[in-house]
């Protein structure tokens, strides 16, 4: 049994995490996708003390009552304040895995593995158990579609923010190993000698990586907190943080229209590119640009022919996002 614990200031710790030779080298990064998805549920839920991801909030609530979404089944797992349930995400075993891949894995989890320390989730997880394959089938369900209506199209932004802090990362590491890569990771984690220190923990004593190393997981939605999963017999021991940048990630600035992507894609097609910095509906383009309902359709169906842009269904709503090569055209990560 696995359970993802919260570091929680002035409490506890610290906790020691040993690393050998082998352990450094199989220390490893990725981004998960359902990880983002059952955090962003936690900060549904009230886990956004600091108020960081209120811009999404705000947003995807009225989404997803107007898509009918019915999140109990995935909720009730969540107790705010509390941890995750480890078998509800269990740490990717590929750099950047598909929702679908990760779902797959949560779907074929064995009935004894559905268990929780966590003293708040145990009905829940019990309710589950008892369910079997019909139960995961049905949260693996309720998961993707929130994924579509609340993730999928903020979902390059995200990812450009990961991928982002994995660079530096992996830079750091190359250019003073393992004491670098985690002197500017988190203010709770410090690197001495063989061994990662977490303070301000609820748990201490020291943990033995046993050769299978760290992997570290960048999530949005974590901040200001560190999860970490660290005494699974069966994962690979995980500790997933804030990237860089996590204060900039909901900022909203104008994105002019460049001229020589207009040049490129024509001055229409160009402008809307610029304002999907926003998820937005044809209606909603139409109001921003003054084109037409019709015209906004049309491009819309040539920027989505060519990968600039994605379409995700929310109740009777379309949305229109940019993809990570349409974020690319207008230059990074499209901030608004």
């Amino acid at each position: 049994m696995v359970m993802h614990k919260q570091r929680s200031p002035g409490r506890g710790g610290p906790l020691a995490v040993e690393f050998s030779a082998e352990d450094v080298a199989r220390t490893r990064f990725a981004v998960s996708p359902l990880w983002e998805v059952v955090a962003g549920a936690r900060v549904l839920k009230g886990a956004d003390a600091q108020g960081t991801h209120n811009c999404w909030a705000e947003q995807v609530r009225p989404r997803i009552a107007a898509a009918g979404l019915d999140l109990s089944p995935l909720a009730r797992l969540l107790p705010v304040p509390g941890g995750v349930p480890g078998f509800l995400v269990p740490p990717p075993t590929t750099p950047q895995p598909s929702l679908e891949v990760e779902l797959a894995v949560l779907r074929a989890t064995p009935p004894q593995e559905l268990t929780t320390t966590i003293a708040e989730a145990q009905p829940a997880v019990a309710a589950l158990r008892e369910e079997g394959e019909r139960g995961l089938a049905r949260l693996a369900e309720v998961t993707a579609a929130y994924w579509e209506v609340a993730l999928a199209p903020y979902w390059p932004r995200v990812l450009s923010l990961s991928e982002g802090d994995t660079l530096h990362r992996a830079r750091r590491f190359a250019e003073g190993g393992a004491a670098l890569l985690f002197e500017d990771l988190d203010p709770q984690l410090s690197w001495d000698t063989d061994t990662l220190r977490l303070t301000g923990r609820c748990i201490h004593g020291t943990r033995r990586l046993d050769g299978r190393g760290l992997l570290l997981v960048p999530s949005a939605f974590v901040w200001p907190r560190v999860f970490s999963t660290l005494g699974s017999e069966e994962w690979q021991p995980t500790l997933r943080y804030a990237p860089r940048g996590i204060g900039t990630l909901w900022q909203r600035r104008d994105q002019p229209c460049s001229d020589a992507l207009a040049g490129v894609l024509g001055r229409s097609r160009a402008r809307l590119l610029a304002e999907l910095g926003t998820p937005a509906s044809t209606t909603e383009l139409a109001r921003r640009t003054g084109l037409s309902p019709g015209g906004v359709s049309q491009h819309l169906t040539a920027l989505r022919a060519a990968g600039l842009v994605s379409a995700h269904r929310t109740g009777r709503v379309v949305l229109y996002a940019r993809t990570r090569v349409g974020e690319g055209l207008v230059g990074g990560r499209g901030e608004w």
